[in-house]
């Protein structure tokens, strides 16, 4: 039975470092499985930096196999030119000074006239003529630098004479034996990346699992107070939404940050051992990647808290409304709720629109980084190779190392921002878990069994406020006797309801005492009052079950027979017998159950519990005229032998208690019964003869 105070959303400065702090050290039970996880992506994320490399070895040895040897190709075309100067040497009546002296004389001489001094050479079993080698020396002789143009070669008369001679020799056993390597290295590292997976995907659910748990407990030591001031929607967007997101972050980032940080600086150092002038190539054109990054991080981290404050706020705004609908349509209020709607609504899109837009756009921007080092790489390791300072495999090896080194950078940042989201949802969900509660009743030693108690009940100078300087009972003072029929009533405000929040403990009194059989409530637990009562409420509630299971609600033993003698008296069994299944109907939010058929079954909830102490707010508030007649006559004879508090507005229900108590401003000002009360034509009597003015 809250009181209604500031519904507002708690709401304190983000506090990233901390938060994490805290949920580092709460996801402390999971720690062998998180480090076992955290091993297993380290050695994936090794592997995975160790294979391009190995892929390199493979490259070269690919592209040795397939591409003609440059020195196989110069020596053909040494040993024809060096077989043409022989002949030349021997055939001529030259004397020749030394073999530059030669080479002048012969290449002064036309094609027609070396010919006369060469021969047909034999080359790999092949005859090579005359005129195929004129044409060969003329190709090598056109070739520039000494680099010569395969496609040109292929495309002349004597290439298939000499293609024997050239053609390159691929050495297939360490090919399979790399490639053996290779594939076993991607394999277990794809395993070891798979069982990750498996175990954080426990993590985050069994974390999820415990932070719901903790709510669950936390929820039922939190004191009537918090309820009061913070709104359900909040409070379940903070058991839903926030908890989903957390767990749903860990299990994507967690183990992500620690691969690609393993990946980012793995890369970096096999780059450095492949080639260092390419790492650096690779390095530089990425570095503009880290600013970009942690700048949007830095951005983004205020919208990700602010969304997930708004989320509460929109949960809570739509609750209140559903939960009042009939009401908003009734006041056509439909027009100010739904601007109260789109005002929430619209904050939240800003919100999470500039989170998103901020966190998504690091993904095409990485993406350029990426592409720029491609195409650095490529240039640079073409230079390299032309300069032979590098080979072929390293430039495709680097190819893989751009990618391995700038994704993770993206990876990173995606992760950054998982974390501040997973920090924006976890304060929330560690501030609600942080939340002061009820205060301990360990060292409590009172206790008192309610089939030994009298049913005394005495209040001392009780005072009482739901805030600070805002007293709403002022020093109350009254004595009930056993058995007495109680009936607490006066004008709204006027305390009738927080008299009985007190009395059960619900909230703690400031000042004064309030005793049970002359023992203090202030020694007594909270579970132990109200094991002594029994309360029927204005606000019915049922929750989604079979009758009978809301009518025995946490009490064990009940059987059948008393269960429909509850219902018969107080007029609700022949309502229960045209239900299919009768007692084991399940009742669901879809039914049409009446207010007042709902009101009936909460009474006769509370009929079958054996309790020394009767407490009635309202009850009969939402049953029409014939059936509180009988719910009357039930409750006179459910209240004989206890002491029965009846809160009530309608007065003619309470004509025959015993005492009345008549408050205004948190005081008694008049008690007594029915008749002495009207006799005195005091406050009681206004509000009486109030009730049939017309």
């Amino acid at each position: 039975m809250p009181r209604p105070g500031n519904m507002k959303v708690q709401s304190k400065p983000k506090n990233f470092k901390s938060t994490m702090s805290k949920l580092l050290k709460s996801l402390g039970k999971f720690n062998k499985i998180i480090i076992v996880c955290m091993t297993l992506s380290l050695l994936s994320a090794i592997f995975a930096c160790i294979a391009p490399n190995r892929l390199s070895g493979i490259t070269d040895i690919i592209t040795a196999g397939i591409t003609p040897s440059q020195s196989k190709i110069k020596e053909l075309g040494e040993k024809i030119h060096g077989e043409m100067l022989k002949t030349y040497v021997e055939k001529s009546n030259i004397t020749f000074k030394d073999e530059s002296d030669v080479l002048i004389h012969f290449s002064s001489l036309s094609d027609e006239e070396k010919k006369e001094y060469m021969e047909p050479i034999e080359l790999s079993g092949t005859v090579i003529s005359i005129d195929e080698q004129i044409e060969l020396l003329n190709f090598f002789a056109s070739s520039k630098n000494n680099n010569i143009d395969y496609s040109s070669l292929m495309k002349s008369k004597s290439f298939k004479k000499i293609e024997k001679f050239i053609t390159p020799d691929m050495n297939i056993v360490l090919l399979d034996k790399r490639v053996l390597f290779l594939a076993i290295l991607y394999i277990i590292s794809s395993i070891f990346s798979y069982v990750q997976g498996l175990l954080m995907a426990k993590v985050s659910n069994g974390y999820s699992k415990d932070l719901r748990e903790q709510i669950s407990i936390k929820i039922n030591k939190l004191p009537l107070k918090y309820f009061d001031t913070h709104e359900t929607g909040d409070i379940l967007s903070r058991v839903t939404n926030d908890i989903d997101s957390i767990g749903m972050n860990i299990n994507n980032s967690l183990s992500s940050l620690v691969s690609n940080v393993t990946l980012f600086l793995g890369s970096i150092v096999m780059m450095f051992i492949t080639n260092w002038i390419m790492a650096l190539t690779a390095i530089v054109s990425s570095l503009i990647g880290f600013a970009l990054s942690s700048i949007l991080i830095k951005k983004s981290q205020k919208y990700f808290k602010e969304r997930q404050d708004e989320l509460g706020k929109l949960n809570a705004h739509i609750e209140e409304i559903y939960s009042g609908h009939n009401v908003v349509k009734t006041y056509n209020g439909e027009d100010d709720s739904l601007e109260e709607f789109d005002q929430i609504n619209d904050r939240l899109y800003t919100y999470n629109r500039k989170s998103q837009f901020l966190s998504g756009s690091m993904q095409p921007i990485m993406s350029f980084i990426g592409n720029l080092g491609y195409v650095a790489v490529c240039v640079v390791g073409a230079i390299l190779v032309m300069k032979n300072l590098t080979n072929f495999g390293s430039i495709v090896a680097f190819m893989i190392y751009v990618r391995l080194f700038t994704n993770p950078l993206s990876q990173i940042a995606q992760a950054a921002t998982g974390l501040q989201s997973t920090a924006a949802a976890a304060e929330r969900v560690f501030e609600f878990i942080e939340e002061e509660e009820m205060r301990s009743e360990e060292n409590l030693t009172g206790y008192l069994n309610k089939k030994q108690v009298d049913g005394n009940i005495e209040f001392k100078n009780v005072n009482f406020g739901y805030e600070k300087n805002r007293p709403i009972i002022k020093n109350f003072t009254a004595s009930i006797k056993k058995g007495q029929k109680v009936a607490i009533v006066g004008p709204t405000g006027a305390g009738k309801t927080t008299l009985v929040n007190l009395l059960m403990k619900f909230y703690e009194i400031d000042s004064g005492d309030i005793l049970i059989d002359g023992v203090s409530i202030r020694d007594l637990t909270r579970e132990n009052i109200h094991d002594l009562f029994v309360m029927v409420l204005q606000d019915t509630w049922l929750f989604e079950g079979s009758i009978m299971d809301n009518i025995k609600f946490n009490k064990l033993g009940v059987k059948e027979d008393e269960i429909w003698e509850s219902c018969k008296t107080v007029g609700v069994d022949h309502f229960i017998r045209t239900l299919p299944g009768q007692l084991n109907y399940n009742i669901t939010d879809s039914d049409s159950v009446s207010q007042g058929q709902k009101q009936l079954l909460t009474i006769a909830r509370g009929m079958i519990e054996a309790a020394p102490f009767l407490i009635l707010d309202e009850a009969t508030s939402n049953v029409d005229t014939r059936t509180e007649c009988l719910v009357q006559s039930a409750m006179d004879k459910l209240t004989v032998g206890k002491t029965s508090f009846i809160i009530a507005h309608r007065l003619s229900t309470i004509k025959n208690a015993d005492l009345i108590l008549v408050l205004n401003d948190g005081n008694i000002v008049e008690q007594g019964t029915h008749e002495e009360l009207m006799k005195k034509n005091g406050q009681y009597y206004k509000l009486y003869t109030s009730q049939f003015d017309i």
